[in-house]
């Protein structure tokens, strides 16, 4: 069975950092691609970052130069440290990770950016 819990989200000001983590279950990051979006009150899912299981790396406009994905293979980890936090920024932010033919969510981390 897998699972994904995402961690690390909360109250940060305009300009500061958060750094967040999903971790797995029933899944290697390693070998699967998997990837971050974030949610707003009455709006579509958005797509923020995705990485491969070679390791390249998307991102979408409104975060490249500011948010970097990665994975932690030893601890099965996926991250996205995001710098320069805007109001903008602020959702509930979910990590899915593809596992035979399979899209996997996690129950989402909740960022919020104050200005």
């Amino acid at each position: 069975q897998v699972q994904l819990v995402e961690s690390g989200g909360g109250l940060v000001q305009a300009g500061g950092s958060l750094r967040l983590s999903c971790t797995a279950s029933g899944i290697t990051f390693s070998t699967t691609s998997s990837g971050w979006y974030r949610q707003t009150p009455g709006a579509q899912r958005q797509f923020v970052a995705s990485m491969t299981s070679g390791g390249n790396a998307v991102y979408a406009d409104s975060v490249k130069g500011r948010f970097t994905i990665s994975k932690d293979n030893a601890k099965n980890t996926m991250v996205l440290q995001m710098n320069s936090l805007k109001p903008e920024d602020t959702a509930l932010y979910y990590c899915n990770a593809l596992s035979w033919g399979k899209l996997h969510w996690g129950q989402g981390t909740q960022v919020t950016v104050s200005s």
